[in-house]
């Protein structure tokens, strides 16, 4: 797996490096939009991009539209600290491949790139100006992914984790960050309230 990492401050381009190198995935790294640009117009695709909603050269969801035009067909994330909630369902919308918290656990972090790049879409934006903008991963706004369809029925039939992980071919990280966006799409606050929501609605 190739990720290209544009972040104008060093320090975290060097832990995100840090993370996604521990998990076998080679990175290159960029310091704004035309560079990172730049490097995919002479690379081969990269199986994801992320890039930092607030870097030089992004002027908002701008930056994200040049890099869907010329990134020949890779998937495109963006970052942030904090995002309010619009800006993360327009970048959906635009065709995003997902809108991360800078601040989320490695792990994590890890487990949504790998998704990411499998073409799943992930959404965790923990601002706390925006409380609901982690719940807006599908589109239309709201909808669970096929993916996440996927470990609700599993999880539905009382598995663990590791079964989960087991039977859908995924890490039990990746499980874990579905189950999390599950939780907070349904509006539910733990893994035992989303089962018995969606026995109750019928969506299983």
């Amino acid at each position: 797996m190739r990720v290209l990492i544009a972040d104008d401050h060093e320090l975290l381009r060097d832990f995100f490096d840090a993370w996604l190198r521990k998990e076998g995935i080679e990175v290159t790294a960029a310091c704004d939009l035309p560079a990172a640009l730049e490097i995919a117009r002479k690379a081969d695709p990269f199986d994801l991009v992320l890039l930092d909603f607030r870097m030089p050269g992004m002027d908002r969801l701008d930056g994200l539209a040049r890099f869907l035009a010329e990134g020949k067909g890779a998937a495109v994330a963006l970052m942030s600290g904090n995002a309010a909630r619009d800006v993360v369902e327009d970048a959906l919308r635009m065709g995003a491949a997902g809108f991360l918290s800078k601040v989320m656990p490695p792990n994590e972090f890890v487990a949504a790139v790998r998704a990411m790049a499998k073409g799943d879409r992930i959404t965790l934006q923990d601002d706390p100006s925006a409380p609901r903008a982690a719940s807006i991963d599908a589109t239309p706004p709201g909808a669970l992914t096929r993916r996440e369809r996927d470990v609700l029925e599993k999880l539905c039939e009382g598995k663990s984790d590791a079964d989960i992980a087991r039977d859908l071919g995924l890490g039990e990280p990746t499980v874990r960050l579905h189950l999390k966006t599950l939780c907070r799409k349904l509006g539910t606050p733990d893994r035992a309230a989303a089962a018995d929501l969606a026995r109750i609605a019928g969506m299983v």
